[in-house]
């Protein structure tokens, strides 16, 4: 099991500074998203061969060199967003609408007296590279276990002492001091909600810590209970384009983009269990038996800029045939996060109160992380001036997220310097991690829970006349997930206060599209209908008693878009 120290050197007067990113956070900071022009979404994406359009330059940059004029144009989107969750045949739906600039951007061509150069292009574009927004919640009827045992399992995993969770006069567990153990936050807030007890057994020196859930059979008075979750997200990431590139003789088209890429993303979660015959400490350090009606409520924010490369060629070998190939280095982010919790309990019907993480100031961290590569390679095949059927391959190996200590840091102190500690494992050195990676845990969870992933577009353009096309598409994401993560058999851990995490399985998209030309002007309507499962999980099993399994509920997540741009070439 895991422990984590906290060395901190600089402790702000406003709070506590911790740890809270994990393997799940990489993941959800990383998906990809199809968002773009409206000629481009209505094709599925399908445009790394072809080009000449504001958003495909972001997937492949030598769509800059297809230009033969400049353009200037917009993209609206208005997403319609449902969610669907299902445990214990209870099912709960929540909608949302949200309304986005999806690209917005402009071409400028400078035609060159070459005919082996004819023409050199540059480019600025704003492009919604993901979106965030989701809702989600449901009830779970019949619990099997309370999220306070797996808290108390944290207890006990990390060998923690009443001690190193209460606070007084002279300490504070949140912020330990120098040199000082740091127990994790969800222990310590478990301790001040009365959610988990230390017993200490005198034989062996040794505190045993529990939860509210009782599963001895032999008192007839199991534990039941039923419980609610409920989750929101905001934020997505904002692509700052600048792209030029060309083409040599009308064959081979090439193109580069320089992307700072801004990231925003929020998380409001709540988890409430509603228990009969739970185990209630009492002031004499026994246990009652009532009912314990509690939540935990997180709130998360996360920013940052980042910064990517990608290069791209387009190869025209014959008229009727384009290949392309792109390259997109990882984004390299540095990152800001704050975070707090709170739980609000009232047990017996009559003892009700909170308790908040790090006397209510918000916890604040600071890291650099590395996305995934990307390689994409495609094939679009041009029949005469009315058909194109398009052809995309995208790879993509999450497994190779990767966090690191930020390039700077608070008005230039180290503000912390977090180790993990585990059993066994190949970088542990003298019980510690190597303190060359003081992130080394978390990023081998990543390669534990997380591979590669494929992603497949397909798109079809048909002209029945020259100023009006009809456009298909159809993409497939492949889920990163590896299938022990998914299957319940790995432990995951989560970072912070939020046990509660989710595993994502694959994305489809099935898309249509309308264009119309009149001399310069162009106006483009998509309509993208966007379905993925995935599996929600309160926390994962309890570290005392892996065999039962954590609460669960299935997600189906469904989004339909419509998308209009607009836009003049010149």
């Amino acid at each position: 099991m895991k422990k984590t120290i906290i060395i901190l050197s600089f402790l702000s007067a406003s709070g506590g500074v911790a740890m809270a990113q994990g393997a799940i956070d990489a993941y959800n900071i990383s998906q990809p998203d199809l968002k773009g022009t409206a000629r481009y979404m209505g094709m599925a994406g399908a445009f790394g061969a072809l080009g000449g359009d504001l958003s495909s330059i972001s997937q492949n940059p030598a769509g800059i060199g297809v230009y033969r004029s400049s353009d200037i144009g917009f993209t609206l989107d208005l997403d319609l967003q449902s969610s669907n969750s299902q445990a214990d045949g209870a099912k709960y739906s929540m909608d949302q609408t949200k309304f986005l600039l999806n690209n917005l951007g402009a071409v400028l061509t400078m035609r060159l007296p070459s005919t082996t150069f004819p023409n050199l292009n540059f480019g600025f574009t704003y492009n919604k590279g993901a979106s965030f927004n989701r809702v989600f919640g449901g009830n779970i009827n019949t619990l099997r276990t309370s999220m306070s045992n797996y808290i108390a399992g944290l207890a006990n995993a990390n060998d923690l002492t009443e001690g190193d969770v209460v606070s007084d006069n002279d300490y504070d567990p949140y912020n330990p001091g120098y040199n000082d153990y740091a127990a994790p936050w969800l222990t310590i807030l478990g301790y001040d909600s009365y959610l988990i007890s230390p017993d200490l057994d005198p034989t062996t020196g040794r505190t045993n810590w529990y939860g509210l859930w009782d599963n001895n059979s032999m008192t007839g008075q199991n534990t039941t209970g039923s419980a609610t979750f409920m989750m929101q997200e905001w934020g997505g990431t904002n692509d700052y384009n600048i792209v030029f590139g060309g083409n040599i003789s009308n064959v081979l088209y090439w193109g580069m983009n320089f992307d700072i890429v801004n990231i925003n993303y929020r998380l409001s979660a709540l988890w409430g269990e509603n228990l009969n015959n739970a185990l209630v400490p009492s002031v004499d350090n026994s246990f009652v038996r009532t009912t314990a009606d509690w939540n935990l409520s997180n709130i998360y924010s996360l920013s940052g800029t980042g910064f990517k490369y990608q290069l791209g060629f387009i190869v025209k070998p014959v008229q009727a045939l384009r290949l392309g190939f792109a390259f997109h280095t990882p984004t390299w982010y540095n990152l800001n996060e704050e975070f707090g919790a709170t739980v609000n309990y009232r047990y017996g019907g009559e003892e009700e109160g909170s308790a908040t993480v790090n006397n209510g100031y918000l916890g604040y961290n600071s890291y650099n992380f590395r996305t995934p590569w990307k390689i994409i390679a495609s094939a679009a095949g041009v029949i005469g001036n009315n058909l194109i059927l398009s052809f995309d391959y995208e790879w993509a190996n999450y497994g190779k997220m990767h966090y690191s200590e930020p390039t700077f840091y608070n008005d230039g102190w180290y503000d912390y310097f977090p180790y993990s500690i585990q059993n066994t494992g190949p970088v542990a050195y003298s019980g510690f991690l190597n303190p060359n990676d003081p992130y080394a845990y978390e990023n081998m969870d990543i390669a534990t829970y997380y591979k590669s992933s494929n992603t497949f577009r397909v798109g079809v353009e048909f002209k029945p006349t020259s100023a009006f096309s009809i456009r298909a598409g159809y993409a497939n994401v492949s889920s990163p997930v590896r299938k022990e993560a998914a299957n319940n058999k790995e432990i995951i851990y989560t970072a912070g206060t939020q046990p509660s995490y989710r595993f994502d399985n694959n994305t489809n998209y099935v898309t249509v599209g309308l264009g119309y030309r009149y001399q310069h002007v162009y106006v483009d309507l998509a309509y993208v209908y966007k379905h993925m499962g995935s599996e929600y999980h309160a926390f994962t099993p309890d570290p005392d008693y892996p065999q039962i399994p954590s609460p669960q509920s299935k997600l189906s997540f469904t989004n339909n878009q419509i998308v209009l741009s607009a836009g003049y070439r010149f």
